[in-house]
């Protein structure tokens, strides 16, 4: 099974990976940086992947899948976070939410889309949408905007596929139970925070052969939190 896994290096991306190497998968990583990391625990496995691309970048994305031999699954976690009130929410602000998230998912979307075509086989797409999508959050008029672009990609996309078996959904999380999140938010309570590694395992299923029925779907992965 060959899976490609944007945003592989952070802190949800690592549980992502590792959870999808328990499972015998070659794991494709875009990345960054100009090598992996040296804390990644599964640096240097052998069926991790690892090429820098930028994922914004039209055509670095599609050179990137362009040279993958039967895709099957696509998880796309790359994105980012910013909030502000809507007064002071600048339109370079709004832009760089929308590239980082938007973009970056249907720059990926597409060419997974081309490359498990090219298999002439089954496939899975997984997004990272988010939960203000559902219920709205003060301040994250541009991160929930970029987000609600994800869930429409996904159901889109999803509606597309559907009879070349290509299965697409996304999760919605709220905050994850990550070290960067704990420093910013040392006040928090953290036992309701989805872990890493729980979210994994919901990516891991939609993305498997199990799933054989779910697409076009926003799975809310927040618990209590």
């Amino acid at each position: 099974m060959r899976v490609v896994v944007t945003g592989g290096t952070g802190g949800l991306g690592m549980a992502v990976v590792e959870t999808f190497l328990a499972r015998g998968a070659d794991v494709h990583l875009p990345i960054v940086e100009a090598e992996l990391p040296a804390h990644l625990p599964w640096r240097g496995n052998a069926k991790v992947h690892a090429a820098r691309v930028s994922l914004e970048d039209e055509a670095q994305v599609s050179a990137f899948y362009a040279a993958l031999p039967d895709l099957w699954a696509s998880i796309h976690l790359v994105g980012g976070f910013a909030m502000a009130p809507i007064a002071e929410t600048t339109l370079a602000a709004f832009e760089q939410q929308w590239r980082i998230n938007s973009v970056t998912c249907f720059l990926a979307c597409r060419e997974a889309v081309k490359a498990i075509r090219r298999s002439g086989k089954a496939g899975r797409i997984v997004n990272v949408s988010a939960r203000p999508v559902l219920h709205a959050a003060k301040s994250m008029t541009a991160y929930t905007a970029s987000k609600a672009a994800v869930a429409a990609i996904t159901q889109s996309v999803a509606a597309e596929v559907l009879d070349e078996r290509i299965l697409v959904n996304a999760i919605l999380p709220s905050i994850i139970d990550t070290p960067a999140n704990r420093k910013a938010m040392p006040t928090a309570d953290y036992a309701s925070w989805p872990t890493p590694a729980q979210l994994a395992d919901t990516i891991a299923f939609l993305a498997s052969e199990a799933n054989a029925l779910t697409t076009g779907t926003l799975v809310p992965v927040y618990g209590r939190a």
